[in-house]
């Protein structure tokens, strides 16, 4: 069945391949809905806190600055910081479409979710540890298997996660539950970026201050899961798939792309993820202009996570109000923006300049790609529109920070960032001309 067609498709309480009668679905879509507005407040009060601390944490690890230096540090090679970014996206290409096939089926989400958040949080306490305790290549090589196994369960708990909260949220409060959580999180991020970079790496506190700032990650994070375990309350789904296998049930991707808007988003997000490739090597060429130490790695971390922490203000409200096709377009052409500042900038000026509009560029991407993908078709495909987005998102992520960091070896930082540009100059478009707001549809169309 292909949501959009027949004359039930506008209408979820009748999809034509459901397992269950009209009446029966009606009267779990009912319990389903009174236990989300039973629970809300303690759900969401879960979701901001779970959210405020684990942004917090992963931003630390994730902004385009403490890992690339980090690398650049254990290498002096550009093409391994490419290589290290990369890494980190194969792992997360490989697991969405087999967290998606885990959970899809379930009743209850949120005991996988735990497993796999929990062993994500394992990896980073790995980096410190080796950043500790082994040095030259078995370090390098230590640091390479966390990403690799970083990014996998990273993918496989982006998958969970989303899924949990389409849940337990109401469509029109996620922009607001997402922006406050990104603003108060990403302010901590901010902080302790700053911290981090002028004080814990440039002091080398604990003898390596690096693996000190992977430590307070690790910590942060724990502490964000431990309370998203102890203060969910999920409901059991309404519909969901039959169990499968993961070959057959990716043999039936293509009929998620006859849904015309998602198979436009789904160029748009591969764009979005080409100019996303240059986002480990920002801070190196900062660095190559001018100078890099602990103090431009904190400098340029504070104004990414600030500005990407405020403008969350704006982009939560924006969406729940507008709908999220806005907020995208605009992050784009904040991009848009900051990449042509790195290319004609050279003095401290644009440079900063240029981090602050990347921040909130990439703050209103984040928001918008992963809210408009719960909103296309019907509901119980969503755990697989999210593995294959993300699985095409890493694929892409995977092999860009390789390519990219070998075309900066013989040609320089310019002619990435100007391919960078022209992709996000051509989502943009895509965006504009071929994605419509996918609230204007009819419930269940989707797009179609």
């Amino acid at each position: 069945m292909t949501a959009g067609k027949g004359t039930d498709a506008a209408d979820p309480l009748m999809e034509v391949d459901t397992l269950v009668p009209p009446s029966a679905q009606q009267r779990a879509l009912a319990d389903h809905s009174r236990f989300v507005e039973a629970n809300l407040k303690r759900n969401y009060r879960a979701n901001l806190i779970h959210g405020v601390l684990g942004m917090t944490g992963f931003r630390l690890i994730y902004a385009p600055t403490i890992i690339p230096a980090y690398v650049l540090l254990l290498t002096g090679s550009t093409a391994a910081v490419g290589i290290g970014a990369a890494l980190l996206q194969l792992g997360a290409t490989i697991s969405p479409i087999a967290s998606g096939s885990r959970i899809e089926h379930r009743s209850h989400i949120l005991p996988y979710a735990i497993r796999v958040g929990s062993l994500m949080r394992v990896m980073v306490l790995c980096l410190a540890l080796s950043g500790w305790f082994l040095t030259g290549d078995v370090l390098l090589a230590a640091t390479f298997a966390s990403f690799l196994l970083l990014g996998f369960f990273t993918g496989a708990q982006r998958v969970a996660f989303q899924m949990l909260m389409s849940k337990l949220i109401p469509i029109r409060q996620r922009g607001r539950l997402q922006g406050y959580r990104n603003f108060a999180g990403g302010l901590i991020a901010a902080v302790l970026a700053w911290v981090a970079g002028n004080y814990l790496i440039a002091d080398e506190w604990l003898g390596n201050g690096y693996a000190t700032t992977f430590l307070f990650a690790f910590i942060l994070t724990s502490a964000g899961l431990i309370v998203l375990k102890t203060m969910i309350r999920e409901p059991a789904a309404p519909v969901s798939r039959p169990q499968m296998p993961i070959s057959e049930r990716v043999r039936e991707f293509p009929a998620l792309l006859e849904n015309r808007d998602f198979a436009a988003f789904l160029i748009v997000q591969c764009l979005s993820t080409m100019a996303r490739v240059g986002a480990p090597f920002w801070t190196v060429y900062a660095g190559f202009q001018l100078g890099l130490d602990g103090a431009l790695i904190g400098g340029l971390s504070f104004v990414f996570l600030g500005s990407d922490t405020v403008s969350n203000i704006l982009w939560g409200p924006l969406g729940d109000r507008f709908g999220f096709k806005l907020v995208y377009a605009l992050s784009l052409l904040s991009s848009v923006t900051g990449v042509a500042l790195l290319i004609f900038g050279s003095s401290a000026e644009p440079i900063y300049a240029a981090f602050v509009l990347l921040g909130v560029g990439g703050s209103g991407w984040m928001l918008a790609s992963t809210t408009m993908v719960l909103e296309f078709g019907s509901s119980e495909d969503t755990p697989m529109r999210l593995a294959f987005v993300t699985t095409a998102e890493g694929a892409i992520a995977a092999i860009g920070p390789i390519i990219a960091g070998l075309l900066i070896a013989r040609y320089g930082f310019v002619p990435l960032f100007v391919i960078v540009l022209a992709a996000l100059v051509a989502a943009l478009g895509i965006l504009i001309l071929k994605v419509r707001e996918p609230r204007s549809l009819p419930q269940g169309q989707g797009g179609a």
